[in-house]
């Protein structure tokens, strides 16, 4: 993934409720909700740079595939 620039953003409380809301609405992080929305406002005014990255993948990662846990055979007799 690339690196990401950090700064510091001042909203309206109201505002950043508003933009959490939606962010929960579609299943993102209010940083992700940010973004997504700067990106779309950039593209639409043809404004995102060709050099731009890729948005950050939504979602958790995938899982590590393991080895499956050992079978246990319910025949067997309980030892005494």
């Amino acid at each position: 993934m690339a690196d990401r620039k950090s700064f510091l953003l001042r909203l309206d409380p109201a505002v950043y409720d508003a933009l959490t809301r939606w962010a929960n609405d579609d299943l993102r992080s209010t940083n992700a909700q940010i973004e997504f929305l700067l990106r779309r406002s950039l593209t639409t005014a043809g404004r995102l740079p060709k050099d731009a990255g890729k948005p950050a993948r939504r979602g958790r990662p995938p899982k590590k595939q393991t080895d499956p846990p050992p079978s246990t055979n319910s025949e067997q007799e309980p030892e005494d």
